[in-house]
């Protein structure tokens, strides 16, 4: 089986294109790929109906299994929009959403997958928890302040997420794992140090909790997203792969095409 591997679409951000743009150039990766079943590893848009709409989009065009994650962007809020709350519901009562419903593809092998949250692990420790938690840097503000609505905070979701990764690890049995976050969760995936300003935002990167989990449950695969990188790299036998599309702004061409071949990663089992 050929499993296609993505991230981090955002695919309401082109100035020209439509998100049904992205969805026809993606069915064209995935069948020139010959994928039999691809992960989403979040952040497809800024709206959950948008959202939404362009899982359903996909699977007309390619006709193979998918199943995603939401990233934190899919979440964000708005005036009208339903809260983060409602939105990350309305997910999980889709059968593609892995979260809270782990995917069995044969004896062997499950998708097992969580959005994460980061935990302010990867930011330089010259900050404090309460500096990071407003997260206003150099007038910036991180978006997630202002469009998530949950009740808990940041290292409140981040311990959340791992008992409920956990917990959808157990549904599975012994069968190896491939696991899908949106946040990373291997410090080799976030900016190095030092640097100007990630110091201070590589705390809403990624996650170091999910170190147990590895050390724990047979993950043979790490599917992340998130910092916009296409980066794969295996450690203690496990591969680590980040296939981010990322915004427009930051493609190596302008050709969505090409740039959408070469995101695409693909694993076989």
């Amino acid at each position: 089986m050929k499993i296609g591997l993505i991230a981090d679409l955002h695919v309401d951000r082109h100035i020209d294109l439509t998100p049904n743009d992205y969805a026809k150039v993606l069915s064209q990766s995935v069948r020139q790929h010959e994928v039999d079943l691809l992960i989403i590893a979040g952040d497809i848009a800024n709206r959950n109906d948008i959202v939404v709409d362009f899982i359903q989009r996909l699977e007309q065009l390619t006709d193979i299994t998918i199943r995603f994650v939401p990233g934190n962007h899919d979440l964000w809020t708005s005036e009208d929009q339903p809260s983060t709350a409602e939105i990350l519901q309305r997910y999980r009562d889709m059968d593609e959403c892995l979260v809270g419903s782990p995917y069995i593809i044969n004896d062997a092998w499950a998708i097992v997958g969580n959005t994460g949250w980061y935990n302010y692990s990867y930011a330089s420790s010259k900050f404090t928890q309460e500096r990071l938690a407003r997260g206003k840097f150099y007038g910036a503000t991180w978006q997630d302040k202002e469009r998530i609505d949950l009740p808990y905070k940041d290292l409140e979701l981040a311990e959340r997420a791992v008992e409920h990764t956990k917990e959808d690890l157990a549904k599975v049995g012994d069968r190896q794992i491939i696991l899908v976050t949106h946040v990373v969760t291997h410090p080799q995936f976030v900016v190095p140090l030092p640097h100007r300003l990630f110091d201070f935002f590589n705390a809403y990167l990624g996650t170091s909790k999910f170190a147990d989990i590895y050390h724990h449950y047979p993950i043979r695969y790490s599917v992340m997203g998130h910092v916009h990188f296409r980066k794969r790299l295996t450690d203690q036998d496990i591969e680590y792969i980040c296939p981010c599309l990322g915004y427009p702004r930051q493609w190596r061409t302008a050709d969505i095409s090409r740039e959408m071949t070469q995101t695409l990663q693909v694993i076989e089992i």
